[in-house]
């Protein structure tokens, strides 16, 4: 089904993520969220768990889902949308590139 992509030995990809928040601009700052803790929660939550990892064997849940685009997609959304239930700027929209022109949207 999946051709070559379904080699047990895996292959690699270089995902591109692109994350969109929505909400009020901050009066005083202009922003909708201070990119510095938007950095941060990307960091702790997507990259330190995906990056340079074997998926289908060190990140679960592709220990037992195929980690295709979209998989990944929704899983990344599911990990960073408990950081934005506090009223404040709103999870819109995750995006990952398998290549410069193959890519995902999930808006939860």
């Amino acid at each position: 089904m999946f051709g070559s992509a379904a080699n047990p030995n895996g292959h690699g990809h270089n995902y591109t993520l692109e994350v969109t928040v929505a909400g009020d601009p901050d009066p005083v700052t202009g922003m909708v969220m201070d990119l510095k803790k938007l950095k941060a929660i990307l960091n702790s939550e997507v990259i330190d768990l995906y990056d340079h990892r074997f998926l289908n064997f060190e990140v679960p849940p592709f220990d037992h889902v195929v980690p295709t685009t979209e998989n990944i997609a929704v899983d990344i959304w599911e990990r960073l949308s408990p950081q934005f239930h506090n009223g404040g700027p709103r999870l819109h929209g995750v995006r990952v590139y398998e290549t410069p022109d193959l890519f995902v949207d999930y808006f939860g």
